[in-house]
């Protein structure tokens, strides 16, 4: 038999019961959620900025990075709005390799599903209750959604997935943001169409359900670079990619609220992490000569951790990332309060 069935797994109402949100919690991501709304329809000028690590990979040092991202915060409430990257999916290349958390809530041990999705669930909930901050993952696999859906005010479609069809349509059935990037390719027609399909109401399979949905206002485009048939990886957020994709916004007039966080990592960086800050600087340069790209452009999707670079999984190195490198948080520090300085 080519799949084995190995342990059956909780459904997401149990997993939510063995960790709850408490009343005063959901009442803080609700006032938050209205606060990213707010920056998404053009009623808020503050920015965005979806920040921490490549992937969350182990409970302490995402929660150390999450409690100095509150002190930071708070220093920066009147510009800036932080949504901790609690990623525990991470979509691989070629299929192997980590595959974040939810696989292997220890990266030195087997995959474990089912202590994996206690753990993120567990470490979502802490992150929000302990410090206020509701947070952001990718959404890898659709059909897991539902186990982080009263915990998440950002989503994110990635490069390899928002072509698919049931990434787009249960986009459209979330109540906070959801961001598309651009395939790997670089085809913006394809976020494009992606945006359109979650901003659409659909009746479709979930779970074994038959769901209607009224479309995701929110749905919205991330730029992240894009890689070349010889492999090799180019930007997609000078000034002139941002007034293309203004002017595609406007060829697709019936989408609501248009919008764009850029990725400053992955090919828009070439993977040169340590260019994440340059990246945001010439955006927001870009921003200020711009009135039309200013208001598209809500903020940016920073890879953070508390240690520069990257390691192996079976190196020494608290906070730091086991996946993608990293800029560490001395950079961080200085980076959040300079863009709060130049907006």
């Amino acid at each position: 038999m080519p799949m084995n069935f190995i342990t059956k797994l909780p459904i997401p109402q149990e997993t939510k019961e063995r960790y709850p949100v408490s009343a005063a919690a959901a009442a803080v991501k609700a006032a938050r959620d209205e606060e990213i709304r707010r920056v998404f329809t053009g009623e808020s000028d503050k920015r965005l900025l979806i920040i921490g690590p490549c992937s969350a990979d182990s409970e302490e040092p995402v929660i150390e990075y999450v409690r100095r991202l509150r002190v930071l915060q708070d220093k920066v409430a009147d510009k800036l709005i932080l949504v901790p990257r609690v990623y525990t999916n991470k979509p691989r290349t070629t299929g192997d390799g980590y595959k974040g958390m939810l696989h292997q809530p220890d990266p030195t041990t087997a995959p474990d599903m089912y202590k994996g999705i206690l753990a993120i669930r567990e470490l979502h909930t802490r992150v929000l209750t302990d410090f206020g901050l509701p947070t952001a993952d990718e959404m890898l696999y659709p059909a897991n959604f539902r186990y982080l859906d009263d915990l998440l005010s950002y989503v994110a479609i990635g490069a390899r997935s928002v072509e698919n069809q049931e990434h787009r349509l249960v986009s459209s059935g979330i109540n906070v943001p959801v961001g598309m990037k651009n395939p790997t390719g670089g085809d913006l027609s394809v976020m494009m169409n992606s945006i359109t399909a979650a901003q659409h109401s659909h009746a479709f399979l979930f779970r074994g359900w038959q769901v209607q949905t009224t479309g995701n206002p929110l749905a919205h485009a991330i730029l992240r670079g894009y890689v070349d048939k010889q492999g090799h990886s180019h930007p997609n957020y000078h000034y002139e990619d941002l007034t293309h994709l203004a002017a595609l916004y406007a060829e697709f007039s019936s989408l609501a609220n248009p919008a764009v966080i850029v990725d400053t990592n992955h090919a828009n960086s070439g993977k040169k992490y340590l260019e994440q800050p340059r990246i945001c600087k010439e955006v927001l340069h870009s921003c200020r000569h711009n009135a039309e790209i200013d208001r598209m452009v809500k903020g940016f999707m920073i890879e953070s951790y508390l240690e520069d670079g990257a390691r192996k999984v079976t190196e020494e190195g608290f906070g730091k990332s086991i996946t993608d490198p990293c800029i560490g948080w001395e950079k961080t520090e200085r980076l959040v309060l300079d863009i709060a300085d130049l907006l």
